[in-house]
């Protein structure tokens, strides 16, 4: 039962999934009163998201002309937009490798597309996962630079790949890094490297840490243009307006899960804008095929938009989402956007048996720190996303790992938690001979390891994050922004919320209590969610629905213990918008008894 405490949410020091409920900022409970005052609730939002007081109106509506940094702070930055304005001016071939996912598609397609706005071309090459693995590959770089490539400009990748760098510059290749991983002290042979990880950063640059690398290609546009209007470039042509490359800025920074704060949020806000216009033909392909009636919303780039371009990396063709991205024949983007569709379902046929596999081998790692499965047979292509659920669903880092019996290798994704940096890991441990092949950032990160060295890796990042983990465990608290009557959570109230967004990892959507409310149907759904039809004495229900939670504990309870019963819930407020009407309705996280 939850006892009642005034330092804890509704009075909630231990709800069905084991948490106290905190609030975030201060004291919103709103009772089922109208919202009236939805300045006071933004003001409250943003500044429990850390905003200071005299800053609020700049991230009340971020735009980028308060939030972009010159792109010259940035090491390197001047080096490369100087090479590839040099490359368009004498007409030289050009050549983008990117990376399979959206963040390496998204910034692909942006360079592409700004190249051809200048008026050249650029070509690309995507790696395939599968064949090729993640990063340049010294002997793709060279034969590129066989066929007559001069420049290659490496996106989402190479700030680690001295070797295959090493063979283009030996080749006599250019090659331009524009990336955002983590950067070793040493870093690669280049004509440029821009990375806002690098170690030599400046303090403002190095606080550009969270951008996707889909944000530092929107930076190297902004320099490279600059660059070209300081030569007199634009006399007699028209200079490109860069705002409508912020479609892509915005779906690659959300599919990567980049922090939204500061730059990235007003990245994702104007870009959501840009998108809404639908004036760019394979983006509107892909909204089309993604069954959106509607502009979309940030978190549609991370669950229906974004998956299907990743679906091609992962078990289609690597450069499907390069391809769509940059089309502007309909018919083309049209049949793109189908096949991805496609794929996007054969991938989650594909997750499913991966997920169901893993999950086997949890139940020998109930007290590890960090969970580490692997198997043969497992599709690369899904490890990521397998990786995902289980953190989700253990609230501990997660690494999945591919095995491969014909080279007696393994290709492993990592996912991980608030406060615990793997990616720092996962260098270190390469660092210590563990690993073939790794890197990443704070939350995600991925590997190469010899099949015969996975137990010893698993041991050495259960020894290294045991404390992190630990302490992120032990402060393991639901933050809530607000708590409301049953009749209080409405449509006005959900509006009142998004206007403080867009929200994503680092800008958390705002989490509201309800209740006391009683259930009057629970029943399960799909695969495996809970539904949940609640009302209270005074009248009136509402919705709610709980994503992948019919089998967790709470899940359970709500199931079969909860009749009879007052409640609390606690999720994120939603517009439910497939009656005749408009309704709110409850994306439930958690609950607790009322009594």
């Amino acid at each position: 039962m939850a006892s009642r405490s005034l330092s804890h949410v509704c009075g909630v020091s231990q709800s069905l999934s084991g948490k106290a409920w905190r609030w975030r900022g201060g004291n919103m409970e709103l009772g089922d009163g109208a919202i009236g005052l939805e300045d006071d609730i933004v003001t409250q939002l943003l500044l429990s998201r850390g905003v200071e007081r005299d800053d609020l109106e700049r991230h009340r509506a971020p735009t980028l002309k308060a939030f972009l940094p010159d792109p010259s702070v940035f090491q390197d930055m001047d080096n490369a937009a100087e090479r590839i304005a040099q490359a368009i001016l004498a007409h030289e071939t050009i050549t983008i490798y990117g990376d399979y996912d959206v963040d390496g598609a998204t910034s692909s397609a942006l360079l592409i597309r700004l190249i051809r706005m200048l008026g050249h071309e650029a070509g690309h090459y995507i790696p395939d996962r599968l064949l090729e693995g993640y990063g340049p590959s010294g002997e793709a770089l060279v034969k590129l630079g066989e066929s007559g490539s001069s420049l290659i400009v490496t996106v989402d990748c190479g700030a680690m790949a001295h070797e295959a760098l090493s063979m283009a510059r030996d080749a006599g290749v250019d090659v331009i890094v524009v990336d955002h991983h983590k950067c070793p002290p040493d870093l690669p042979p280049t004509v440029a490297l821009v990375n806002p990880n690098r170690l030599d950063e400046s303090d403002l640059a190095a606080s550009h840490g969270h951008l996707a690398a889909v944000g530092v290609a929107f930076l190297l546009a902004i320099a490279l243009v600059r660059t070209l209007r300081e030569r007199g470039y634009f006399d007699d042509r028209p200079e490109p307006d860069l705002r409508g490359l912020l479609d892509l800025v915005a779906l690659g920074t959300v599919a990567d899960v980049a922090s939204l704060h500061g730059l990235n949020r007003a990245f994702v806000a104007q870009g959501l804008k840009v998108m809404a216009k639908r004036n760019t033909t394979g983006m509107s392909a892909l909204i089309d095929a993604s069954r959106l009636k509607r502009a979309p919303a940030c978190s549609d780039l991370g669950f229906a938009l974004g998956p299907r371009i990743n679906a091609g990396g992962r078990v289609g063709e690597s450069t499907l989402g390069v391809r769509l991205l940059t089309t502007e024949d309909p018919d083309e983007a049209r049949e793109i956007a189908e096949q991805l569709s496609r794929l996007n379902e054969e991938r989650r046929a594909i997750e499913s048996e991966v997920q169901e596999a893993a999950e086997e081998q949890l139940a020998a790692q109930h007290n590890r720190a960090v969970h580490v499965v692997a198997g043969h047979g497992w599709h690369p292509g899904v490890i990521g996303i397998v990786a995902g659920r289980i953190k989700e669903k253990t609230g501990k880092p997660s690494l999945v790992i591919a095995l491969d019996g014909e080279s007696a290798q393994g290709k492993g994704s990592g996912r991980s938690i608030a406060g615990v940096d793997l990616g720092a890991a996962i260098i270190a441990a390469r660092e210590n001979d563990l690993l073939v092949a790794g890197g990443g950032h704070a939350m995600a990160a991925g590997l190469t390891v010899d099949a015969d060295k996975v137990e010893a890796l698993a041991d050495w990042l259960e020894a290294r994050l045991e404390g992190p983990v630990g302490r992120a465990m032990a402060e393991k608290a639901m933050t809530l922004d607000l708590a409301v009557g049953p009749r209080g959570l409405t449509p006005e109230l959900v509006h009142s919320l998004d206007r403080a967004g867009p929200y994503g990892v680092g800008w958390p959507g705002p989490r509201v209590a309800v209740g006391p409310v009683h259930v009057i149907k629970a029943d399960i759904v799909g695969n495996d969610h809970l539904r949940l039809i609640a009302g209270s004495v005074e009248g009136g229900s509402l919705k709610a629905i709980a994503f992948r939670a019919a089998s967790t504990d709470w899940g359970q309870a709500l199931l079969h213990s909860a009749r009879g019963r007052r409640l609390w819930l606690a999720g994120r407020a939603r517009i439910d918008d497939w009656g005749a009407r408009p309704a709110a309705e409850l994306h439930l996280e958690d609950a607790a008894w009322a009594d």
